[in-house]
């Protein structure tokens, strides 16, 4: 079983958990501030809520795994609702990746503040090496989905502010073509020479972001 996987085997508990709670409150992120805007489209479907089982998709959450690369399901959302359809619509989207990169830094601080209070060093190592692999993971794994959730290729989050943005006639277009760019974005990821020539130096802004945030913080409480 461990071959298959892009992970080590030990490592999966803090994995799937971390994953949990990074794509739980991605897509309550979106789901909450729609039905805020007046969209009540999420909330009868049942997707305002931090029940992980609502949100997560399997075959996304296995894919990860296996891959390096998954998704959770897609939160409805009707912009007609909105007072400000556009403006709206952005803000929606944008709060999805906004929630990770905020639990990013809460993982940070959190894991500096017990190595700070000297919890790391007064626990058992097997109890230091579990909370080091699990605040490793999440921090990592939501800095990366802020990043990841930017690029301008559907179905990702980044794709749909550009559209947003765009004039009508621009934006029309570009929804007359998204398969291709949901074929190009598959390629990316599912074919290594591609992806390390255009997402894995991407993906780095996320790893460099979350060990910047991290000496930082640790320059904050070891001051």
């Amino acid at each position: 079983m461990q071959s298959f996987l892009r992970f080590p085997l030990e490592d999966l508990p803090f994995i799937v958990l971390a994953l949990i709670i990074a794509f739980t409150v991605h897509e309550f992120a979106h789901a909450y501030s729609a039905y805020k805007f007046g969209d009540d489209t999420a909330y009868n479907a049942g997707r305002v809520t931090l029940n992980p089982r609502v949100h997560l998709d399997v075959l996304g959450t296995l894919l990860i795994l296996i891959a390096g690369f998954g998704w959770a399901k897609p939160v409805p959302v009707n912009p007609s609702k909105f007072s400000s359809p556009r403006l709206m619509s952005i803000i929606v989207t944008a709060v999805g990746p906004l929630s990770n990169l905020l639990l990013g830094i809460i993982g940070v601080f959190i894991f500096v503040g017990l190595d700070a209070v000297g919890v790391m060093e007064s626990s058992s190592p097997g109890v230091s090496l579990a909370i080091q692999r699990f605040f490793g993971y999440f921090i990592s794994y939501n800095f990366l989905l802020f990043v990841f959730n930017l690029i301008p290729l559907p179905p990702l989050d980044g794709y749909r502010i550009i559209s947003d943005l765009m004039p009508l006639r621009i934006r029309y277009k570009m929804d007359q073509n998204v398969q291709w760019g949901m074929f190009i974005f598959l390629l990316v990821v599912f074919i290594p020479p591609l992806r390390r020539v255009t997402l894995d130096p991407i993906l780095n802004i996320g790893n460099d972001l979350a060990r910047s945030t991290l000496q930082l913080a640790f320059k904050l409480f070891m001051s």
